[in-house]
């Protein structure tokens, strides 16, 4: 006679040291994944070369211009008779601004049209955590070159425009503040760009309503009458933007305070927008 024996079966156990890591969705991972693709595009590199060409050349330009007019004695007109080193060496913000915040827009709207954002999301499934970390790492990244671009700009400017009436050094007062002010604004001209890709999902789209907000509002406004444009104009981005890092101020405009708070709502504005559509909103 035979006897079945039973045996039994024990699982095979893993070795610590081949076990599956848990990997978990993190603040700080978001952050390092937004910053690894944000260097991985070469249209990051150019467009922030761009933006800081664009921000020390045309200073540099506008510098040698009023020098040159100075010595040889010819007319200048009344902005530009003016002018301080301050202004002068800032000339280029307006043209670093579309440069900064179309990279914002590529940031955001080129991972929608190359579908690139299913991966994301479905790696980050709350989705909001994305947003913010691609805000705050550009922001950041266009703070930094902005705020360089803009002391480079003015310490070679002021080389020029020495001994004319426009000389400024960085004591004097307010001029540290303006150069300063000068990069936040361009940083949160980047955010705002990023929020436009994020709401707009389209590239053209982000980045014509980012100019139509920064340039072609404010022309618009000025067809308006007059006793209107003194109650609109200072409140818009652009206008807001400026005062943040103009050396003086008049009736006109706001003050540096009241104007980065006018451009942060601008700002938040943007941001919520893209949020909401972001949570509800299929990709």
């Amino acid at each position: 006679m035979s006897t079945l024996t039973a045996t039994s079966e024990t699982p095979e156990t893993v070795p610590a040291d081949r076990a599956r890591p848990a990997y978990r969705v993190t603040g700080r991972r978001v952050l390092a994944s937004e910053w690894a693709k944000l260097w991985s595009l070469r249209s990051t590199w150019i467009t922030l070369g761009l933006g800081l060409l664009f921000l020390v050349a045309f200073g540099v330009i506008a510098a040698s211009h009023y020098k040159s007019n100075l010595d040889s004695g010819r007319h200048m007109d009344r902005d530009f008779a003016t002018a301080t080193a301050v202004s002068l060496s800032l000339f280029g913000t307006n043209f670093a601004q579309l440069a900064l915040g179309v990279l914002g827009v590529l940031v955001t709207a080129g991972e929608y049209s190359t579908g690139m954002i299913r991966s994301t999301l479905a790696a980050v499934p709350r989705r909001l955590p994305v947003l913010w970390s691609k805000a705050t790492v550009y922001g950041l990244v266009a703070l930094l070159v902005a705020t360089a671009g803009a002391f480079v700009a003015f310490l070679i400017g002021s080389q020029i425009l020495s001994g004319t009436p426009a000389a400024m050094g960085l004591g004097h007062a307010g001029v540290v503040r303006s150069l300063l002010g000068a990069g936040l604004y361009l940083g949160l001209v980047g955010v705002i760009g990023a929020a436009l890709g994020a709401l707009l999902r389209s590239v053209a789209g982000g980045i014509s309503v980012l100019v139509a907000a920064l340039m072609l509002v404010p022309g618009l406004v000025s067809l308006l009458p007059t006793s209107w444009q003194g109650d609109i104009d200072p409140y818009l981005p652009s206008h807001a933007g400026e005062s943040i890092f103009a050396l003086t101020h008049d009736s006109t405009t706001l003050s540096p305070s009241a104007g980065l708070l006018v451009f942060l709502g601008w700002t938040a504005l943007a941001l919520v927008g893209a949020a909401y559509r972001l949570l509800r909103s299929d990709v």
